[in-house]
């Protein structure tokens, strides 16, 4: 089976608008896949100065859909949670972690973390996704 390259996933998560206009960076992991990062400010805040929900769960989704797309998956989201454990106020950075726990043909199922980089858990959101198909097809 062919696997999309850290380039092909980094252009897939530039292709999600709404990352952009977030202004949410895409950086290369080692394992040549790649995370979320954002530095939150007043742009992501609520009224409380810290960084709206919508926000961390569009990162978290993103996230997990990348994951998914990492193993030559397109998928779609079907459902989602998301639990927040932490604030985040403006001016702090954090990180997206996210895990593929069920690679199935129609669904898959994943997880996402979202940590600072002492590894603090801010918010841990999890999702089932349909399997749309493939991004490269098999030779």
């Amino acid at each position: 089976m062919r696997k999309p390259t850290q380039e092909m996933i980094i252009k897939f998560y530039h292709a999600n608008t709404v990352i952009d206009f977030m202004e949410v960076e895409v950086v290369p992991t080692p394992d040549g896949e790649a995370r979320l990062e954002l530095c939150a400010d007043s742009r992501h805040a609520n009224l409380y100065s810290m960084a709206h929900g919508g926000v961390l769960t569009t990162m978290a989704d993103t996230a997990m859909g990348a994951k998914c797309l990492a193993l030559n998956k397109r998928v779609v989201t079907i459902s989602m949670t998301i639990e927040f454990m932490h604030a985040i106020m403006t001016g702090t950075r954090v990180m997206t972690e996210a895990a593929v726990l069920h690679d199935g043909r129609q669904t898959m199922v994943c997880e996402c973390r979202i940590i600072d980089a002492q590894g603090k858990l801010y918010a841990k959101a999890s999702a089932t996704f349909f399997v749309t198909g493939k991004l490269l097809d098999d030779d």
